[in-house]
């Protein structure tokens, strides 16, 4: 196999464009390299500079590749998607003059409200509703191929209309799309990330990698806590930490021969500015030890 390590902004607490809780992106994209990463993804756009020139020296200084962009928003609306797409629009310029920069990873919002936990859209959706979102994926998919090249990867994601096993299924079942698979989301829904990567690895050429611990998802379901809580409470850990078996997939990842990018995002929000960099370095080792280099 040949797994290429990123990382991402969302490792060192960067949720938003701009936030006082949120590390400088100097600082961040300093640390990401002095970590012993290989890419990054770009995070909430804004964030890390958006201007090519700039970019490109930033990230040639540290020797980082850029790998990927991301969209989220309410799949279910019509007026978000074509607001994504937009985006989309905005993103490719940048992204496509960097060769390494292939993906765009598509997440769809959480159905609560990640700060007070209320219930903002359905939690379910019945079959028009599922047609329909169904429908404004593949729109932002084939926009992105047709118009730019780049592929668009769908991410599972706790408490978003696609986050159990079933609900994946059924999207690859009804879809052709391809998937990044993000170990502790996946955990968060009580999947077994290296069996589905096993059956489904044809369908997943990008990873996200973190483990979840359990202890406190039951901890924030018997109290009623809203996800961004839960984060802040580290319910997405160390690879080491979690419930994750993550030397059983790095298995699967030789068993299956695969090549790609595996990046350490691991969320946080908000994030002490000096709580991300070690995680980082011994997320790093980690991985190296158990043969994900």
């Amino acid at each position: 196999m040949e797994v290429k390590v990123g990382t991402a902004p969302d490792s060192w607490g960067v949720w938003f464009p701009e936030n006082e809780k949120q590390i400088d992106w100097e600082r961040c994209m300093n640390e990401m390299a002095e970590s012993g990463y290989q890419g990054i993804e770009l995070g909430p756009w804004g964030y890390l500079p958006n201007e090519y020139e700039k970019l490109k020296n930033e990230l040639e200084k540290r020797n980082l590749e850029l790998t990927a962009t991301t969209l989220v928003g309410d799949l279910m609306s019509e007026e978000k998607t074509r607001e994504m797409m937009d985006l989309l629009d905005e993103m490719a310029k940048l992204q496509l003059q960097f060769e390494s920069a292939k993906y765009v990873v598509l997440i769809d919002d959480c159905y609560t409200d990640l700060f007070t936990g209320e219930l903002v859209r359905p939690r379910t959706l019945n079959d028009a509703e599922w047609s329909n979102f169904v429908s404004n994926i593949l729109k932002i998919r084939d926009y992105a191929k047709i118009q730019y090249g780049l592929e668009v990867v769908f991410h599972p994601h706790a408490q978003s209309h696609i986050e159990t096993e079933e609900q994946i299924e059924r999207l690859l079942d009804d879809t052709d799309i391809n998937l990044c698979l993000d170990t502790g989301h996946h955990a968060y829904a009580d999947g077994d990330p290296g069996a589905f990567m096993k059956k489904h690895h044809k369908r997943i050429p990008y990873l996200h990698v973190k483990s979840c611990d359990l202890k406190i998802r039951e901890k924030m379901q018997r109290e009623n806590w809203p996800f961004a809580k839960a984060v802040s409470n580290d319910i997405m850990c160390e690879p080491e930490l979690g419930v994750v078996d993550m030397k059983a997939f790095v298995e699967v990842l030789e068993s299956i021969d695969f090549k790609g990018w595996a990046i350490v995002e691991q969320d946080m929000y908000p994030a002490p500015f000096d709580k991300p960099f070690p995680i980082a370095k011994r997320t790093r080792e980690y991985l190296k030890v158990i043969g994900m280099s």
